[in-house]
């Protein structure tokens, strides 16, 4: 019931930040995009509480284990009692399907086993009937066979009885909660979650599991097929080009990743370049607003999430990133797409490519008729870096451009209210109203009271045009000092 009351309050939280700057249409489709991540939300507690309840009993860890820092497999091994039915050979197949919801479930383990007789012994009837595992938690005794269990038993004659089976659990049956449960102190958080890129497993590890993080990292490679290498981000962040201070925990320190998403091939050094896998549904939604012709402006490119999918669309871009190793895998992926002759790259601070080599384009591309679209994905400053479009092109020309970009600004906000925050910030910035003239989007809960939205809207023809004095003492891209980094995925 408190986890319900918790969701609900989600809910309301979340409504709670869409209030301006949308339509009534926006309105009830933000609605119904929280609804499904309050949907979601309630379909992942559950999911976690019933992952909670599985095998509870089957298996109790040797307290030798509590405390382990450097892994010892053999020292999980244990024999455990289960219930089990004998099951004749000739129907065996059938009545294991019949009996899937109720079979024990473990990693590498056999849910039809030989019988044996404990003196050792054979019968005449050995090697005709084989037992199936049981669940624990689903059957205790004979009578815990629901309806369809016990009707499909009758039908193939067989008998519902129950026996127990002595079951060796190893440490490549337990699952990888299981193993950190056992090992880290009582009444501690174990999360075992992770960002996988590639063959990496990108953990935030908390204080309290830092002892520990070589069996952790060990424990992730074991029990995740493909994961070859597993990294903890330190406590600071490279400002400049948002790369984070890696440790590997376990596993070949080989941070060239090669990644697929949305169809899109993407290669980089993870541990220099910033890349974000919670990310692509958003650059998956960015991209379906484009149409071929269209010309992208990518501020903040990265490695290419935005620019490449936009090139093989048929757009034209301009793609830019302060980042000389990102500017260099954002080279590497548009010729590994074959989309480089449609993407123009730059290794520039985001306000100098605003005020040059966009500042050169954007006329020109203005007297077309085809949309040209800015994306600046850089939500810890970005905001601040609309000033950069005030008095770009100067003066108004006698003949008016209609065709004026349309920008998608991201930011944080850890405000109540995130949606007028990101709004009013982006007002400040262009020193001008957006109201009624943009929309909101809420892009992920980056952490509890931390949102990460997307605002969009027509650049106003006020702001390219007015005869505003630059700001000479604004903060070029970004500030180079250290500072301490609240998530990995910001």
């Amino acid at each position: 019931m408190a986890a319900g009351w918790r969701g609900s309050g989600r809910l309301l939280f979340l409504l709670q930040k869409h209030r301006s700057c949308v339509s009534l249409s926006q309105k009830v489709n933000q609605f119904a995009r929280i609804s499904l991540q309050f949907s979601t939300l309630v379909q992942s507690q559950k999911a976690m509480t019933d992952h909670s309840q599985t095998d509870v009993g089957l298996y109790k860890p040797p307290p030798t284990v509590r405390g382990m820092t450097e892994l010892d497999r053999a020292a999980f091994s244990q024999t455990v009692s289960v219930p089990a039915i004998r099951i004749p050979t000739n129907v065996l197949n059938k009545v294991v399907k019949s009996l899937k919801k109720v079979a024990l479930q473990r990693p590498g383990l056999k849910r039809v086993v030989e019988e044996h007789r404990e003196d050792g012994n054979k019968d005449s009837s050995e090697g005709e009937h084989r037992l199936l595992l049981l669940d624990t938690n689903s059957i205790t005794s004979a009578d815990s066979f629901g309806s369809e269990e016990a009707e499909a038993l009758k039908a193939y004659g067989v008998p519902q009885e129950i026996q127990k089976y002595e079951l060796k659990l190893t440490y490549e049956n337990l699952k990888s909660e299981e193993i950190l449960r056992a090992v880290l102190p009582e009444g501690q958080d174990v999360t075992s979650g992770f960002s996988r890129v590639g063959h990496i497993a990108h953990m935030n590890l908390r204080d309290h599991q830092l002892p520990y993080r070589k069996l952790i990292g060990q424990v992730i490679i074991d029990k995740n097929p493909g994961i070859t290498c597993v990294v903890n981000k330190t406590n600071t962040i490279d400002s400049t080009y948002r790369n984070f201070q890696m440790e590997v925990l376990a596993g070949e320190s080989n941070m060239v990743a090669k990644v697929r998403e949305n169809g899109v091939f993407y290669e980089f050094d993870f541990s220099r370049v910033y890349w974000n896998p919670r990310l692509s549904t958003e650059h998956e939604r960015i991209v379906s607003l484009l149409q071929r012709g269209d010309t992208v402006v990518d501020v903040f490119a990265g490695v290419g999430p935005f620019a490449i999918p936009a090139a093989r669309r048929g757009c034209e871009v301009l793609a830019n990133d302060l980042n000389p190793e990102s500017f260099r895998w954002l080279q590497h992926n548009a010729k590994l797409n074959k989309v480089d002759r449609n993407i123009t790259s730059f290794n520039m601070d985001g306000r100098d490519f605003i005020r040059g080599p966009v500042q050169e384009r954007l006329p020109a591309l203005m007297k077309g008729s085809q949309k040209i679209h800015v994306v600046m994905n850089l939500p810890a400053l970005a905001l601040e870096f609309l000033d950069a479009f005030r008095g770009l092109l100067g003066p108004e020309p006698d003949q008016s451009l209609d065709n004026l970009p349309q920008v998608h600004c991201y930011g944080f906000s850890k405000e109540d209210d995130a949606q007028r925050d990101v709004v009013e910030r982006a007002e400040a910035s262009l020193k001008t109203s957006l109201q009624g003239q943009c929309s909101v989007h809420l892009v992920r809960n980056v952490a509890p009271n931390k949102e990460m939205m997307c605002v969009s809207f027509t650049l106003p023809r006020g702001v390219l045009y007015s005869t505003h004095t630059r700001d000479s003492d604004v903060s070029e891209e970004p500030n180079p000092k250290k500072q301490k980094c609240e998530d990995p995925t910001d």
